[in-house]
């Protein structure tokens, strides 16, 4: 999951605490970029409520071309404003993003770094260490259905959940390639096939068919809600899971409750070798803004995977290295134990940060 065709980088901070928390984010990584001489070039977007309620336009014309064409990657902090109830830009731009830029796999590290972070009694960092990829384009969010009689006590809503061959496909060969690539052992997927009677079978059958190419990886299925009992009582029987659209954004936000919640919790969006797009995953959490209590951890996690998927492997695994002894010294936020604001816990990883 490399792409090197471009330096530039768009760094869009959103709302909320958005803009916070990916200030810390660029700390690292302008140390990072500069240290190293890595050459990157960040481009700062204000893609954001404001512009949306100040001009009506959620992206510019060309917007999404010009990322596209000229971008290796987006740094994306979060969208959601209480002043735009129906969400529209939100939707407009991060979801804009993954389909218009094909981004088809989401990929969620659940990577416990301090055994005091994790809910689960008696369970290591060994033990929580795993990998959700959630297929990004296609199931339940793609929009389709519709209102017949809205408003009226006859109403019927349709909601279409949709499935290619072609999309469940890729979702699980690129999950048994990362497991190939990094020697995990296992690939898990999970549905609701008993229920889901249509989507499931083609899921199920094409699971089978692509992990018969790799006889070296074990590979076993189970329903979501086994697998979200099983992700608490035993998180160390898997490695890598992949599932849909809708569950993957279920059981991603139980995984990072593993790792010691949302604000430790990176991702990314991905096209592998075509540009991608990177967020913390903890939402724009308005009533938080501008306080200096956000955890900035997340977005510094996910600089360092935005490294990785650039080909800067080792500046990525200095930048977790980090994060990891800025833990250790209890020099994080309120949420993690600690007592520090937002900037002052992004500054005790920057400190750390050895290269």
């Amino acid at each position: 999951m490399t792409m090197k065709t471009s330096k530039k980088i768009a760094v869009i901070p959103g709302d909320g605490i958005g803009p916070e928390v990916i200030d810390a984010g660029l700390s690292v990584l302008n140390h990072v970029n500069d240290a190293r001489n890595l050459g990157l070039e960040l481009v700062l977007f204000g893609w954001n409520a404001d512009e949306y309620l100040r001009t009506g336009i959620s992206i510019p014309p060309g917007g999404m071309d010009d990322i596209r064409n000229n971008y290796a990657a987006v740094y994306l902090g979060a969208f959601g404003d209480p002043r735009v109830p129906d969400m529209k830009h939100a939707a407009d731009i991060l979801l804009g993003m993954r389909f218009q830029l094909d981004l088809y796999v989401n990929y969620r590290p659940v990577k416990l770094l301090n055994e005091r972070l994790c809910p689960l009694k008696g369970k290591t960092r060994q033990d929580v260490d795993f990998v959700i990829f959630r297929e990004n384009t296609e199931g339940a969010y793609v929009g389709m259905g519709g209102h017949f009689k809205k408003g009226t006590s006859d109403e019927i809503a349709i909601q279409e959940d949709v499935s290619t061959r072609k999309g469940v496909e890729r979702i699980i060969r690129h999950a048994f390639e990362y497991a190939k690539k990094t020697g995990r052992k296992s690939v898990c997927m999970s549905d609701k096939n008993n229920v889901m009677r249509f989507g499931g079978d083609l899921w199920l059958r094409t699971f089978e068919e692509v992990a018969a190419e790799y006889p070296g990886i074990e590979h076993f299925h189970m329903f979501v809600d086994a697998l979200t009992m099983q992700m608490v009582r035993a998180p160390e029987m898997f490695e890598v899971i992949v599932t849909n659209n809708m569950f993957g954004d279920i059981v991603t936000d139980l995984g990072a409750a593993l790792q010691g919640g949302l604000g430790m919790a990176a991702s990314g969006n991905i096209h592998p070798g075509k540009v991608s797009l990177f967020e913390p995953i903890h939402g724009s959490a308005p009533k938080y803004a501008g306080k200096d209590v956000a955890n900035p951890i997340g977005a510094i996690l996910t600089a360092a995977m935005m490294l990785e998927y650039l080909g800067n492997t080792a500046e990525a695994d200095a930048i977790e290295s980090a994060v990891v002894a800025a833990i250790e010294a209890n020099e994080t936020t309120h949420d993690l134990g600690g007592n520090l604001g937002t900037k002052a816990a992004g500054a005790a990883v920057l400190k750390r940060v050895e290269l």
